[in-house]
């Protein structure tokens, strides 16, 4: 009798510790869900002041978990998708790179909405260039492992820049294996360090290996703040575009609607592609979203040939849309111009 027990024992043990195991040993693979829908009166301001109208704009996110051995098999329940590390951190090397990243561009949004509400509201705004914001160091570049994905170079050889461009041209006409000295920022940090440049393999040109994009921050007469905590990526431009401009010409925009969407933004008003929209579609549902702005982006021929079943983001968003079937309404929209339009019509 005492064996029995024991051996119960050792499988209740066993069974519990296979649990636990596989619900926290980590594998080198994420799922891909539904995330939130957020309401965009909670984190942003204008002059100040929250917004307090009736409805909500709402940015969608997707929620990303790095896979246990248990968790691993939720990427076959609807809406979830399992994607390998590479996949996501993509030309990152690690969880810290690939979340500055996201950081950089959830800041580069903001700053692209905050743009583009001020000048289709006409009120004044400054864009002030920053430097040049590191996306990613070729593992054969001299500066691997010294410059960092994240960092902002603000000087190369003591010398500023005003553009990218002009970042670039410089490099190119330096020498492959000529040392130049870059300056750089980090966590608030000022730091220089020098090595040689390399000769990049597509070009034959001189560079420092790595791949950029401009750093720029905006400076507006009217307070704005935008509070996007733990958020990353660059698909919530768009709604915070919507947000901003509702709160700064103090129009009734939603009209008591609780209105969801995503889309990257530019300065000029062009509304772009992103993932996971199928995804957002599903959280926007389920928060009590009743209208869903989706991109209507634009598929080159060329790639529709290709690739035949690739659709808009507006068609997966209907696809999402129907097979949950929900009453909210998918409006397609190209540019911040659209929506605008659309919500004035409504009542």
């Amino acid at each position: 009798m005492k064996n029995k027990k024991n051996t119960k024992r050792i499988i209740w043990f066993v069974l519990i510790l296979v649990i636990v195991l596989g619900l926290v040993v980590p594998l080198p693979y994420y799922i891909e869900s539904p995330g939130s829908a957020i309401r965009l009166s909670e984190l942003i301001k204008v002059d100040d002041k929250a917004d307090e109208n009736p409805g909500s704009f709402m940015l969608t996110t997707v929620s990303i978990r790095r896979a246990t051995p248990l968790t691993y098999f939720t990427k076959y329940l609807p809406f979830h998708e399992g994607v390998t590390e590479k996949e996501l951190l993509g030309m990152t090397e690690s969880d810290e790179e690939y979340e500055n990243l996201q950081k950089y561009f959830m800041e580069s949004s903001i700053n692209a909405a905050i743009e583009l509400a001020y000048k289709t509201a006409g009120e004044s705004y400054k864009v002030t260039y920053k430097g040049i914001y590191v996306m990613s160091v070729l593992p054969k570049s001299n500066f691997s492992g010294k410059i960092l994905v994240g960092d902002t170079i603000v000087a190369l050889d003591d010398q500023k820049f005003k553009s990218s461009a002009e970042f670039i041209d410089y490099v190119k006409n330096k020498k492959p294996g000529q040392t130049i000295e870059v300056t750089y920022q980090r966590n608030g940090t000022t730091k220089t360090i020098a090595a040689p440049l390399m000769q990049i393999e597509q070009t034959n040109l001189p560079g420092l290996g790595i791949s950029l994009v401009d750093h720029t921050s905006i400076e507006t007469d009217i307070p704005v703040s935008v509070d996007s905590d733990e958020i990353g990526g660059p698909s919530a431009g768009f709604m915070f575009a919507l947000q901003i401009y509702s709160q700064l010409t103090n129009q009734n925009l939603r009209k008591n609607n609780e209105i969801a969407g995503t889309g990257t933004i530019s300065p000029e008003g062009t509304i772009g592609r992103i993932g996971g929209i199928n995804k957002k579609v599903v959280a926007a549902s389920k928060e009590g979203a009743t209208i869903f702005f989706a991109p209507d982006d634009s598929i080159d021929p060329t790639v529709k040939k290709n690739y035949p079943q690739l659709q808009s983001n507006y068609e997966e968003a209907l696809d999402a849309a129907e097979k949950i079937n929900t009453d909210m309404k998918i409006v397609p929209i190209k540019n911040f111009q659209d929506a605008i339009d659309y919500l004035n019509k409504i009542k």
